[in-house]
């Protein structure tokens, strides 16, 4: 019988690992004596937390913020809160294994939304769930794809337009929104809680013109980063820059393709940029799923 080797046997007496416990378990051996959440007789009642959760305990991969939420509470929340500006493009047509990586990724980066190029099925393995959480959509071809985004950043500019014309129009009471885009377009911007104020309609004159101004510098920078919005894809091919020294704009997409392949040609044709990473040793790429991974986060810390 062939002996054990000599690291392995001594690591199986070493008596590690001790793993941290990971998640809570029912809410009435953790909260001992406390009402339950989801009581609707409890001055504490939440409609956020999720009946089952409490009653087997919460191990998901969530934060713990999170702990015991409902999948749609959570998902809300990640709205309510602003998701960041990039959004995910996966071409799916080999069926990767490192799509649900990806799509992980993209959840624990705060992207505004994952697109799935190709075949409707994907790997899920991955992704461990978090596409519960996230907005994912599915696209048959890359260029349906680049189609809808050129149309939903349109449709950004134009709003945004749109909202400062109306913001424009109630300072100085001139009435050319309500002539240019009709009486009912967008009454919910003088509904807002910056044109009332905290307390109903006890705000100052002053401090609504200061909210309204505010809101008007917001869909200024909505309008300035839909403007000079960018498709970026990802890949290592002649022409493209090292992402050390690229600057991603805000609101961008961003195209990865499969492991091996890489991107179509058609994502390529589409790009307004293409970008990769620098190599160092002595292979040529790094794991689809990690090249993403870096990708987004060089995005992202670049608008913190």
């Amino acid at each position: 019988m062939r002996e054990p080797n000599a690291i392995t046997a001594a690591a199986k007496a070493s008596g590690e690992p001790v793993f941290r416990e990971v998640g809570v378990g029912p809410w009435s051996e953790t909260h001992p004596g406390v009402p339950r959440p989801d009581d609707h007789s409890s001055p504490d009642f939440d409609s956020r937390y999720d009946s089952k959760l409490l009653d087997e305990g919460d191990r998901r991969n969530v934060l713990d913020r999170f702990r015991y939420w409902s999948v749609e509470a959570i998902k809300s929340e990640l709205d309510r809160q602003g998701r960041h500006g990039f959004e995910v493009a996966v071409e799916n047509w080999t069926h990767d294994f490192n799509i649900g990586s990806m799509v992980r990724t993209a959840n624990a980066f705060g992207a505004k939304s994952v697109h799935i190029v190709g075949p409707h099925k994907w790997n899920r393995k991955g992704s461990l769930m978090t596409e519960l959480y996230q907005h994912v959509d599915h696209y048959p071809s890359i260029e349906s794809l680049v189609d809808a985004w050129h149309c939903e950043i349109a449709g950004e500019i134009a709003r945004a337009e749109e909202a400062r014309d109306r913001i424009y129009d109630t300072i100085c009471g001139n009435g050319m929104a309500t002539k240019k885009y009709g009486a009912s377009y967008m009454d919910a911007v003088e509904g807002t809680a910056s044109c009332r104020g905290t307390d109903g309609d006890d705000a100052s004159d002053d401090e609504k013109q200061g909210r309204l101004e505010q809101d008007e510098r917001r869909y200024r920078e909505i309008e300035r980063e839909a403007r000079e919005s960018k498709i970026i894809a990802l890949d290592i091919i002649p022409g493209a820059v090292p992402i050390e020294t690229y600057r991603f704009p805000a609101r961008c997409l961003l195209l990865f393709g499969a492991e091996g392949p890489g991107l179509s040609r058609k994502a390529v044709e589409l790009a307004d940029d293409v970008v990769y990473i620098s190599q160092f040793g002595s292979v040529r790429s790094i794991n689809a799923g990690a090249a993403a991974a870096v990708a987004m986060h060089c995005c992202l810390s670049q608008h913190l």
